[in-house]
């Protein structure tokens, strides 16, 4: 994935949630869910590091929360991967949201849910 022509990382937390999200495309992961399984034993402030990894994913993907073409967040219940045919979203981005948002997309990074963050 490339933003001005210089290759961007996810880094490791936002990666795990939007692995997550992934696994289960257009289904709602809710915020316990993701809270047991990306800290299962800990105590950290998950509304704010939940928060701050949707909100790095957004920036990666050129989306936003008002009018999410990615991930959608649902008030109190969790968040939802929306792009379900993601091909077609994929054509969309290239074709001319690039305009607006002045990234490159590629199948790779959303197809790479539960690989390692080499995408």
């Amino acid at each position: 994935m490339r933003k001005g022509g210089l290759k961007l990382k996810l880094a490791d937390q936002p990666f795990q949630v939007l692995a997550i999200l992934l696994e289960r495309p257009g289904d709602v992961v809710t915020r316990d869910e993701l809270q047991k399984r990306l800290w299962p034993d800990t105590f950290v402030d998950v509304d704010h590091n939940l928060h701050t990894a949707i909100n790095k994913i957004r920036e990666v993907l050129g989306d936003s929360a008002e009018s999410p073409r990615f991930v959608e967040t649902l008030a109190r219940r969790g968040y939802r991967f929306v792009a379900v045919d993601v091909g077609a979203d994929l054509r969309s981005a290239r074709q001319g949201a690039h305009k607006q948002y002045p990234y490159s997309y590629g199948r790779r990074l959303l197809a790479c849910k539960r690989f390692a963050n080499t995408c």
